[in-house]
């Protein structure tokens, strides 16, 4: 009796297995199937990301050795298995320097200058894109006109699309000597202003460019994000006669920290990347003032113009690659100690 009862069990526990392998095999889905035509789809929408990635990024590492070279360019010999000639003369004919070329940033009269204009505008940068990309967000996600949203939105995102060149030309219009701004101080009987002489102004013109360009660029992800927020945490807090500005500071500013958090996070690490075209462009080559215009790209690509060595300008770029990931790291830290669910790792 008990065997029988034994063999029944095995046979019944048999079965249950191979019933449960028979619908594991019909649920796993076939190469071409639905899932993995949309993992596919995935794929292509990443693979010209990933291709520039690869190209820009990756490919150029080796020649991260030219900020510790000496670099001469010479022709390489017919017989030699490296015909190109920046390949060739990067290998064998330009003698290490070690931290040589690295002096060029710090030994420059100019370094406290481009220095302290990159780090200062860059932090206040990082705060007004994050006020007024939060500000143009909540603005346009409390439009209940869906038309409108999207068309205040579109004019506000316009002038990312703009070069920094039409910007030049748009602001010599409106802050030249005949421009407008001094049109209208002439006409109230203001002495004109010579902006373009006047050091103590672009301290305020290049954070107002700065703003006008990007503050659209700078809402779109807070404004994706506000989307995705549940409505009836606002709807609760109206029931409690919570006005806009307790809904913004109790439910949206928090809700919103996170993104927050992350994007100061990248943008910390890119403290030492001054917005070159923005600082080379703007000004319009007036040399008067340069101390408030001058930061470490400009002063880069000004010196490899006046037949500096590649090795400065690569030792340059070197430097603020590395700063830039020791601030991402130290930053991270900062947030996983004060707040680890906001931290990127």
């Amino acid at each position: 009796m008990m065997t029988v009862e034994a063999t029944t069990s095995e046979g019944a526990g048999a079965a249950r297995r191979g019933a449960a392998h028979n619908y594991a095999k019909k649920k796993r889905k076939p190469y071409g199937s639905g899932e993995m035509k949309r993992l596919g789809a995935y794929a292509l929408m990443l693979l010209p990301g990933l291709m520039f990635l690869i190209v820009f990024a990756y490919l150029p590492l080796p020649a991260i050795i030219l900020a510790f070279k000496n670099y001469r360019l010479t022709m390489p010999p017919p017989d030699s298995f490296i015909q190109n000639p920046f390949v060739y003369s990067l290998i064998n004919n330009s003698p290490w320097v070690g931290l040589g070329n690295f002096q060029y940033i710090f030994n420059s009269p100019d370094s406290f200058i481009f220095l302290r204009n990159t780090i200062c505008y860059n932090m206040l940068f990082i705060v007004l894109n994050i006020v007024f990309g939060v500000s143009v967000a909540v603005g346009i996600n409390e439009l209940r006109q869906r038309f409108a949203a999207k068309l205040y939105h579109t004019i506000l995102f316009l002038p990312y699309f703009l070069s920094w060149i039409v910007i030049t030309y748009v602001l010599y219009a409106f802050i030249s000597q005949n421009g407008l701004i001094n049109h209208m101080l002439a006409d109230m009987g203001i002495e004109p202003v010579s902006f373009y002489t006047k050091v103590g102004a672009w301290p305020f013109i290049l954070p107002l460019a700065n703003i006008w360009r990007y503050a659209g660029y700078s809402s779109i992800i807070y404004l994706a994000t506000l989307v995705g927020f549940d409505q009836q945490l606002y709807e609760a807090a109206a029931i409690d006669g919570a006005g806009k500005w307790k809904q913004f500071r109790y439910i949206t500013f928090p809700l919103l920290m996170p993104t927050i958090v992350l994007l100061t996070i990248l943008a910390v690490g890119r403290i030492l990347n001054g917005e070159f075209d923005m600082f080379y462009s703007l000004p319009n080559g007036a040399g008067a003032v340069r101390n408030a215009t001058l930061t470490i790209d400009v002063y880069v690509i000004t010196s490899m113009r006046t037949g500096q060595p590649l090795g400065f300008p690569a030792a340059a770029a070197f430097f603020q690659s590395v700063i830039a990931f020791v601030l991402v790291l130290v930053t991270n830290a900062i947030v996983r100690k004060v707040e680890p669910d906001m931290a990127m790792f």
